[in-house]
């Protein structure tokens, strides 16, 4: 044979090589109708971005994911501190009052934190709930005896079990390490705050999985307070109220950048922790301690809520 077949044939060798290639390639787009066949990485939880940007602080960048996220335990603790302090005062059953406990002491804590977060990152807080956890707190306002409990665990377990996936979320991309600290926290406090719910035995599990339909929105159904605790109800009407165990409206003090220092760290220079739920579903320190009754003022030493007289997530 001569160099010029040999030439002629490793070209055509080449050529139906290539064309191979291209049909091997061509053969899944045809068969999946043109679709992309890559897994689509999950969604991302969608933050309100301030419009600010990427923020530089001592601690790291600070995405606008970041300051929505401070801005929401900031709101969680509104809301669920105060429902908590009713739970306590309101509550007939014993895992109920231990529930309302737990949130009390957990957001206390939290929200001490979250005021230190916001004044050293520059991050304007809110002080007071939103329209929709406003409104779930005058949906526990009307409510009363059984249905109050069932509500009162529904509204809480759903709530935090959307903070919960939120608080995964920043911990695992943000690259602020202050900001990290408090998810660490957030997460424990949540994660408490979810077991000693589900201990009460109220939660109803096919309930959470409900789209719950926006405060006063048109054409909302009437709520089943076991199982579609949704946001709904006469803001300004339930603020008239002063029923015993009803939740004060006063709105919390604003915090801003500048303003009071927050109470420091611990002596170690860093933040407690939430407390680990024992096997008894109360949390401990030091080692678990039978659930006792609480008195309607809350255990001596935890802090006072401010701005709460009677009381005010994801």
């Amino acid at each position: 044979m001569s160099v010029a077949s040999r030439h002629v044939m490793g070209t055509g060798i080449v050529i139906g090589a290539l064309a191979l290639t291209l049909i091997a390639l061509l053969i899944p787009v045809r068969s999946f109708g043109g679709r992309a066949v890559a897994a689509a990485p999950a969604p991302a939880l969608a933050a309100d971005d301030d419009g600010a940007g990427v923020m530089s602080t001592g601690f790291g960048p600070l995405t606008p994911q970041d300051r929505d996220f401070v801005r929401k335990v900031r709101l969680a603790g509104l809301w669920e501190l105060p429902a908590g302090r009713q739970a306590q005062e309101r509550g007939t059953r014993q895992s109920v009052r231990t529930a309302g406990e737990h949130l009390v002491e957990g957001h206390a804590e939290l929200d001490r934190r979250v005021l230190e977060v916001g004044q050293a990152l520059g991050v304007e807080l809110p002080d007071r709930p939103s329209p929709q956890q406003q409104a779930w707190l005058d949906q526990l306002d009307r409510a009363g005896g059984a249905t109050y409990e069932r509500l009162f665990i529904q509204l809480l377990r759903r709530a935090h079990g959307k903070v919960f996936t939120l608080v995964a979320q920043v911990r695992a991309q943000t690259r602020n390490s202050m900001v990290r600290e408090l998810a660490t926290d957030a997460n424990a406090t949540v994660l408490d705050h979810i077991s000693v719910l589900e201990a009460s035995g109220l939660v109803d599990f096919d309930g959470l999985a409900d789209t719950v339909p926006a405060p006063g929105s048109p054409g909302s159904p009437a709520p089943s307070p076991a199982t579609n605790p949704s946001a709904s109800g006469d803001v300004a009407g339930a603020a008239a109220r002063t029923a015993p165990g009803a939740i004060s409206r006063r709105p919390y003090p604003p915090i801003r950048a500048g303003g009071s220092r927050p109470p420091a760290r611990t002596a170690s220079g860093g933040w407690p922790t939430a407390r680990p739920t024992t096997a008894a579903g109360v949390r401990g320190r030091g080692g678990a301690r039978p659930a006792t009754e609480t008195s309607s003022k809350g255990r001596a030493g935890s802090s006072p809520a401010r701005g709460v007289g009677g009381v005010s997530v994801v």
